[in-house]
């Protein structure tokens, strides 16, 4: 099993979840290894809005994805409204946070990075994900820039569908969508 770096604290032996290792964030930035890899992994590159974040935790604490989180933040991490969306699922969920994009992709090493965009080419439905990848979500009010779209191949910036003149989704709903895709192509894990 593969160790990669993990910018939080590990939870006490009684804290359990998928694959048996439980995590909790902490605002510090001191990395420790993380002992199990996730089935996928969510990265938030840049988030703006806390209640957002909040649930996209929640979704991962009841799916057993990781969370990464590229910074800058566009809040505070003990924002209480972040907390609030979160309920009590900070303390189960797996959330990293990252100074770069670069330095997460190159910790993960992920087979395929699939960037959400309302610019992409193919429906999220089509990939075919696999343990490991990376399912990367831009901010709320601008999307991925192109620094971050122009290096992936175009097969492997997805979309959702929606009704022609819509704009976007909410980030958290986006998120949902393909998490559970990804996660019902990979047998759902260990989920009930």
């Amino acid at each position: 099993m593969a160790e990669r770096l993990a910018l939080q604290e590990r939870m006490p032996a009684n804290r359990t979840m998928a694959g048996g290792a439980c995590f909790r964030h902490t605002n510090r930035l001191s990395p420790i290894k993380l002992i199990v890899p996730a089935m996928l992994n969510v990265v938030l590159y840049q988030p703006e809005i806390p209640p957002n974040t909040g649930n996209i935790i929640r979704l991962c604490a009841n799916t057993g994805f990781s969370l990464h989180l590229i910074e800058p933040l566009g809040f505070d991490f003990d924002d209480r409204k972040l907390r609030r969306a979160g309920l009590d699922y900070h303390e189960f969920a797996a959330v990293q946070r990252w100074a770069d994009l670069d330095s997460c992709v190159r910790a993960l090493q992920p087979a395929h990075v699939w960037a959400l965009t309302t610019k992409g080419s193919r429906c999220y439905s089509e990939a075919e994900f696999a343990a490991g990848d990376v399912l990367l979500f831009g901010p709320e009010t601008r999307g991925l820039p192109g620094g971050v779209l122009d290096p992936l191949p175009a097969g492997q910036r997805l979309r959702l569908p929606m009704k022609s003149g819509s704009r976007s989704l909410n980030l958290s709903n986006c998120c949902a969508v393909v998490v559970y895709e990804a996660w019902r192509q990979l047998g759902f894990g260990d989920g009930a």
